[in-house]
């Protein structure tokens, strides 16, 4: 260590400038990492918070559209409640709609049509619980957005009237519009299209999205039994993240976007190293001389490479985390995350010294000659 931390005070220049570029590619991995929490946040929250293990669909759906095109029968739910290992099973509602406050604004809202009595049904922060025939529980984001308690919300085209009678205790959104949690029975009515006053269809009043299915505390369901029994089709409930609108498109860009950066990482510190191993050609060969061991030449190199990298990241960190509070604080789909952040500057720093580790081999080749002049 003694001469990789004499060599980074003597050209400090030099490893500065390197220190700043892997400090830069840093704080895009935090900006990175926060859109991606904040876009799956934005995307799936709603889902995330439901307390259950699986959602029981029609069979065949689409699972890219399955909150969408899926029709499932009422019965299914009694047949997933019979199964083993299940905790229980409620009826699950899903579907995208344009509304008007009774001040004007226009929200859009994905209603989740559910049992009020059932385990799906949301707990509140704000106001009273699922429970009036006409009154739906809105996402704490809808507030922002220009929704209140008491508000009175008509359902463009049928002009349903819904009144907000409460707020979920978290954050409840799908495919980034606000969640509002409604009675089953007027999830149906809306759903079939038909007008407030008028009945509905006898069908209509029998359909749902999906079975949501709760597992028994430490069970596995078997979800391919039960598939058989009710005639659905099965998806976990991080599974179903798929089926919500732009959630693979957007996660697998970020994905790939993340990826370019990491080996970016690993090439830029490589090639700095490669240069560096180059030039001190000289100075290592005199170590060699003076019998210095091949390990302690590589782990001298590698200290230091890691000495440049860990402190560069954790500036990078540092700024990535102060711009990020910034970004969230306006209201863009931004959430930093203790985990995600710590792994991705975790794997900044392997990947570096991996490049690193690749470019400073060729040191375990310098001849103590070379000191004496044995290339002459």
């Amino acid at each position: 260590m003694f001469l990789a931390l004499r060599e980074l005070r003597h050209a400090r220049v030099r490893f500065a400038l390197m220190g700043a570029v892997i400090a830069l590619i840093a704080v895009l991995m935090v900006m990175l990492s926060g859109l991606s929490v904040g876009l799956v946040r934005d995307g799936v929250s709603g889902l995330q918070n439901l307390p259950v293990t699986s959602f029981a669909f029609a069979h065949g759906v689409q699972h890219d559209s399955a909150f969408s095109r899926s029709v499932v029968d009422l019965a299914a739910v009694d047949a997933w409640r019979a199964r083993p290992g299940v905790a229980d099973a409620a009826p699950f509602g899903n579907l995208l709609v344009n509304t008007r406050t009774d001040r004007g604004a226009e929200i859009d809202l994905a209603l989740f049509g559910v049992r009020p009595d059932s385990f799906v049904a949301p707990a509140v922060s704000l106001g009273d619980r699922l429970g009036s025939p006409d009154g739906i529980v809105v996402s704490p984001t809808a507030l922002k957005a220009g929704l209140h308690i008491g508000d009175v919300v008509t359902v463009a085209r049928l002009g349903t009237v819904l009144r907000v009678v409460g707020v979920t205790e978290q954050q409840a959104t799908f495919g980034h519009v606000d969640v509002a949690f409604i009675p089953l029975p007027l999830w149906q009515e809306i759903r079939s299209g038909t007008t407030p006053g008028a009945p509905v269809p006898a069908h209509a009043a029998q359909e749902i999205t999906a079975v949501a299915v709760r597992a028994e505390t430490g069970q596995t369901v078997n979800l391919t039994a039960g598939d058989a029994a009710a005639g659905t089709e099965s998806l976990t409930r991080s599974q179903s993240y798929g089926a919500s609108p732009g959630y693979t498109a957007e996660t697998t860009t970020l994905q790939l976007i993340q990826g370019f950066l990491y080996a970016i990482s690993a090439l830029v510190a490589g090639a700095f190293f490669a240069v560096w191993a180059i030039q001190r050609k000289q100075e290592v060969a005199v170590l060699r001389a003076l019998g210095a061991s091949t390990g302690w030449v590589l782990r001298d190199a590698l200290v230091q490479a890691f000495a440049l990298l860990a402190g560069a990241v954790t500036v990078g960190v540092g700024i990535g985390l102060a711009l990020g509070g910034y970004i969230a604080g306006g209201g863009a789909p931004f959430a930093l995350s203790t985990p995600s952040i710590s792994v991705a500057a975790a794997g900044l720093v392997a990947l570096g010294l991996i490049g690193a580790s690749a470019a400073v081999v060729r040191l375990t080749a310098v001849d103590p000659a070379t000191a004496l002049g044995g290339n002459r």
